[in-house]
């Protein structure tokens, strides 16, 4: 199985334990940003995007975002699309500190990923740096959470979960790596008639403490990434209930959240955005390289280890899609804050 962390680790909310390093995080981002956006043109090298290429990715190594940039690396160093390309992490805020600095380069051949995480944290954390600093080129992939709780939880199926959620959601804590997993959560008791801002909810570190919270009894169910969870789903730990996707994923016997009566389509979208200053021709030249890139087998090979789908998408149809999930994600804060 590949080797993801879960969501973006950045992206959770501020937990007691951390309420001092987050402040801290706040004053240094400056200096980070400053730092951060050195980086990226020490690694530029060029405005030729075919010649030098860099792939920011938002987060530390290790996560969902650094994932999809060292795949896109290798794919584009195996097919010689480009003579150099090189990933740079840019870790902190949720990511919002990688747009930061992205959106300050005057080069057009850097490409950050980017996506549902850093519109959370920029609503979250109410962040100076949002994604409309940066110019959108290519949306690529999507990935899907699953409804998932301990195998030992009297809940054998969605509805069960459900129905001890709504009769006590305080009662009924739940867990995630994440602001996209709370996200989920918040989604899926909207459409189950449960006020989500009474669901104690208890942020972890990413994919892999959301699953120690659900092993050791501190937490009762989880919207976890997909890749994340399988492993402990097919080892007998967690039970699946529900995938979080508009249809079954292959070779998954796990039914969707659509097919079992809810409408949660939340997904954990990535998609590739390029400095500000970029040109319709250097857009275009880089909507180019994107397509030979996820065209490669090397690509198509992470896709299906990784269970993503491929979701193209460009131009003015991207910008507006970005505009409407900002709006959806607010509207989903919105209800957690009550």
């Amino acid at each position: 199985m590949p080797p993801v962390a879960g969501d973006e680790p950045q992206d959770s909310p501020p937990t007691r334990r951390r309420a001092f390093s987050i402040g801290f995080g706040v004053l240094a981002v400056p200096v980070i940003g400053v730092a951060a956006y050195q980086s990226i043109r020490a690694a530029a090298g060029g405005t030729n995007v075919r010649a030098n290429l860099t792939l920011v990715a938002p987060a530390a190594a290790g996560g969902g975002w650094d994932a999809f940039q060292r795949e896109m690396q290798q794919t584009m160093r195996s097919n010689s699309l480009v003579g150099n390309v090189q990933v740079v992490n840019i870790p902190g805020a949720g990511g919002t500190i990688a747009l930061g600095s992205v959106g300050q380069l005057n080069e057009p051949n850097t490409l950050m990923v980017g996506g549902t995480g850093q519109i959370a944290a920029q609503i979250q954390f109410s962040t100076e740096s949002v994604i409309t600093d940066v110019t959108p080129i290519a949306r690529v992939v999507e990935e899907y959470a699953v409804v998932t709780v301990p195998a030992e939880s009297p809940h054998q199926d969605l509805e069960s979960l459900l129905e001890a959620w709504r009769s006590d959601p305080p009662a009924m804590p739940w867990t995630g790596g994440g602001s996209f997993d709370q996200l989920v959560m918040t989604d899926l008791a909207l459409a189950a008639g449960i006020a989500p801002q009474e669901t104690t909810y208890i942020s972890s570190d990413g994919g892999g403490e959301a699953i120690q919270a659900l092993l050791n009894g501190t937490a009762q169910a989880t919207a976890g990434g997909f890749a994340d969870m399988l492993p402990q789903i097919e080892a007998g730990r967690l039970r699946g209930l529900g995938v979080v996707a508009p249809e079954r994923l292959d070779g998954v016997d796990i039914p969707t959240l659509t097919e079992l009566g809810y409408d949660v389509t939340l997904t954990n979208w990535r998609a590739l955005f390029a400095p500000p200053v970029v040109t319709a021709e250097e857009i275009g030249e880089l909507e180019v390289l994107i397509t030979e890139a996820v065209a490669a087998p090397e690509w198509k090979d992470a896709v299906k280890r990784y269970y993503w789908k491929e979701v193209p998408l460009v131009g003015e149809e991207l910008t507006q899609y970005v505009a409407d999930e900002t709006e959806r994600i607010a509207g989903l804060f919105a209800e957690i804050n009550g």
